[in-house]
């Protein structure tokens, strides 16, 4: 029997009787994450790490029952012995490591292995099973240093400026908008952020977290307010009636699909920056080598891709269907026209 299941509600250890991340209500819930996609509503319990926890009743609602744990700090649960390593994914992201008789699986969440100094950095452990995401999965997704792109963003913000136009940044609110204020704040106090971002900033303020100052746009912020300043609005933002108030702007696009040529035109938008939360193919690659995993399940993502490549370069792996992949970023995944499918053959080449 195999440590973890594959099953209809989520990933269940049945020795356990616990599930990670599951999509459907069940009565212990493991989270690596508060994405929307790991961390769903109805659970009788959950358990994650403690920079989750405020994340969990922002989204989930106060009165939810949750437990939080320390990353390496071991629990007992039915004889299983499960602990939360660092995930780098965003802040509080952890993967879960369960062990019952000589068997360690490890379930990563979400992952990126480049450390971007608010979300913990990502701690390889040892298992004989590894769980991993895969939404980078093509050798086209290398990612540039995070300073590097953090640079290009800076350049951007004041060239925007230079040209009497609001800067906008796109960014997912949990996770990619504490990178992008990360970046930002070095050039500028002069922060302006969507209801969404707020919130979210807020609940990490309150569970001590230290963060940039924003300002919160309202219906009643001046549009004086906005000139040299910078707005982060989340993707569902974007070309709504909302960003009318910053007229002129200009938009750029904090994605990891902006790293294929095109997708910056597609989403109508000034620039694009590939700056994403996820390991790039090099990152997923090392990750996974670091795990000494005898055998890889595959999830969301390029998983077809991935598997593939891993099973003939020595590595046993089979693709695994879950419910993952529905948070914002994952949502802007181009579709696979002929033209993107060209554009990532030819990267590969």
């Amino acid at each position: 029997m195999q440590l973890i299941e594959f099953t209809e509600s989520g990933l269940y250890c049945r020795q356990g009787d616990f599930y990670i991340d599951p999509w459907q209500p069940v009565d212990k819930a493991i989270i690596t994450h508060a994405h929307s996609d790991h961390a769903r509503f109805g659970s009788t319990h959950y358990l994650c790490h403690h920079f989750t926890a405020p994340l969990l009743k922002l989204r989930l609602g106060d009165d939810i029952s949750v437990q939080s744990l320390e990353w390496n700090e071991e629990i007992t649960i039915n004889n299983v012995k499960v602990s939360l390593h660092p995930a780098g994914h965003i802040i509080g992201s952890s993967q879960i490591r369960v062990y019952f008789r000589d068997d360690t699986w490890v379930v990563s969440g979400d992952y990126k292995v480049e450390d971007d100094g608010i979300s913990g950095a990502f701690e390889p452990v040892r298992c004989n099973t590894f769980i991993s995401e895969s939404t980078f999965g093509l050798p086209i997704y290398k990612w540039k240093k995070q300073e590097v792109i953090y640079e290009s963003i800076r350049q951007w913000i004041t060239k925007s400026h230079q040209s009497g136009k609001t800067p906008v940044i796109i960014a997912y609110s949990l996770g990619k908008a504490q990178r992008v204020l990360q970046c930002i704040s070095t050039i500028t106090g002069n922060i302006f952020a969507h209801g969404a971002i707020w919130n979210t900033q807020q609940a990490l303020l309150a569970a001590g977290r230290d963060l940039p100052a924003i300002k919160r746009v309202t219906p009643e912020t001046p549009k004086q307010a906005f000139k040299n300043s910078v707005i982060i609005a989340p993707p569902s933002a974007d070309g709504t009636p909302w960003m009318k108030k910053f007229n002129p702007y200009s938009v750029g696009v904090c994605s990891g699909w902006m790293q294929v040529r095109g997708n910056v035109r597609r989403r109508n938008a000034d620039a694009g920056f590939a700056l994403s939360d996820h390991a790039d193919w090099d990152g997923l690659l090392s990750a996974v080598k670091a795990t000494g995993a005898e055998k890889v399940f595959v999830t969301h993502g390029f998983q077809s891709a991935f598997s593939r490549y891993l099973n003939e370069n020595g590595i046993l792996s089979a693709e695994v269907k879950t419910a993952y992949g529905g948070e914002e970023e994952e949502q802007e995944k181009p579709s696979t026209t002929t033209e993107q499918e060209n554009e990532i053959n030819t990267a590969e080449e």
